[in-house]
C-alpha cells in the first residue's frame, strides 16, 4: 500500500470519530483502548435487508469482492438481541437471491484490488490482456479511470495507451498487472454515463445512434416487456399479443446477440443492417444443423 493511501485512510477513521494517536516510541498509530465505530439503532427491516443482501452476496461467486460485508453482517447479527436475531434467522432462510451466471473472479482478486489503488492514486497500470475482440494477447498501459460490476464481471474503463482512446477491459481477461509510477490526471468532464452513451451493454460503437424495431412474438412478449433493458426502449403490444419493441442504440453488435437468444419469436423490421445481419446468422446456423454430425 502507498504511503498516500495510509494517510487518506488514517484521516478517514479520524473523521469517524475514533481516537487515533501516533505512539514516538513505536512509531506506530495507534488506538486509544478498545475503540469501534458508534453503534447505529436498526430497525428489523434495515437489519435484515443488510444481512439478507451481505450473506447472499458475499458467498456467490456471481457478486465477487464481498466478503467483508458478509463478515460485517455477521456481527451485526451476533450484536442483535436473541428474539430479533432468532426472528431474522428465520427470514433469512426463507429468502434468496439467486444471481445469474458470473465469471469465476477467485483469482482475479489481486488483481482487483490492485485497480483500485490505482484508480485512488491516479496511477497508470500496464496490463497484459487476453483480448477477445482483437484474437490476441496485448500488452498496453492503461490509465483506470472506473472498475463497473455489470450482469456477469467486472470491468474497468480507462484511456489504453495502445488505442489512443478510452476503452472497457474485463478484469477476468487481465493475466498480470504491473503498477507504474506515472501519474495522471482524469479528464474533468469525464462521466460513465456519457461514455457508455446508448450502449446496449458496454460497448458503444461509432457513428449514429439507430433505431431498432423488433416484434416479439406471444409466447415471450410479455416477458420482454416486463423488463428495462435499456433507458430508451418503447413497448406496444398489438390485437394478437404480440409485441413492438423500439430502442435507440449505439452500435448494433451486443443488441444482436441478445435478439438471437429469442429464436424465431422475435423479428428484427429496423435497420435493414440489423436484419441483414440477424438474417446471415441464422442461416449459418441452420446449416449447421443440416450437416451431419
Amino acid at each position: 500500500m502507498s504511503r498516500r493511501q495510509v494517510f487518506r485512510d488514517l484521516k478517514l477513521l479520524q473523521e469517524a470519530g475514533l481516537p487515533l494517536i501516533f505512539d514516538q516510541e513505536t512509531g506506530c498509530y495507534q488506538f486509544r483502548g478498545k475503540s469501534y465505530l458508534p453503534p447505529t439503532n436498526f430497525t428489523a427491516e434495515e437489519a435484515l435487508a443488510v444481512i439478507v443482501l451481505c450473506h447472499e452476496m458475499g458467498e456467490k461467486r456471481g457478486v465477487p469482492f464481498l466478503t467483508p460485508a458478509r463478515a460485517a453482517a455477521t456481527k451485526l447479527e451476533s450484536s442483535l438481541p436473541l428474539k430479533l436475531r432468532e426472528q431474522l434467522r428465520k427470514l433469512t432462510n426463507a429468502i434468496q437471491i439467486r444471481f445469474p451466471p458470473g465469471t469465476e473472479q477467485t483469482e482475479q482478486g489481486p488483481i482487483y484490488q490492485v485497480l483500485v489503488e490505482a484508480i485512488g492514486e491516479c496511477r497508470a497500470v500496464r496490463i497484459y490482456y487476453d483480448s477477445f475482440s482483437e484474437h490476441k494477447d496485448l500488452v498496453t498501459k492503461l490509465n483506470p479511470y472506473r472498475l463497473l460490476y455489470s450482469r456477469h464481471s467486472w470491468y474497468v474503463i480507462g484511456r489504453s495507451s495502445m488505442h489512443a482512446e478510452t476503452r472497457t477491459f474485463n478484469v477476468a481477461r487481465i493475466r498480470k498487472l504491473e503498477m507504474t509510477s506515472d501519474r495522471f490526471r482524469m479528464p474533468k468532464h469525464f462521466r460513465l454515463e456519457q461514455y457508455l452513451g446508448n450502449a446496449w451493454h458496454l460497448i458503444p460503437e461509432s457513428g449514429k445512434d439507430q433505431l431498432v424495431h423488433v416484434r416479439f412474438m406471444p409466447p415471450v412478449a410479455r416477458n420482454v416487456a416486463e423488463v428495462t433493458w435499456h433507458p430508451t426502449q418503447r413497448c406496444e403490444f398489438n390485437p394478437d399479443g404480440s409485441l413492438e419493441f423500439q430502442v435507440t442504440v449505439s452500435g448494433l453488435s451486443e443488441i444482436c446477440w441478445w435478439i438471437l437468444g429469442y429464436g424465431f419469436h422475435a423479428e428484427v423490421l429496423k435497420p435493414k443492417a440489423l436484419r441483414e445481419r440477424v438474417a446471415d446468422m441464422t442461416a449459418k446456423m441452420a446449416q449447421l444443423y443440416r450437416d451431419p454430425a
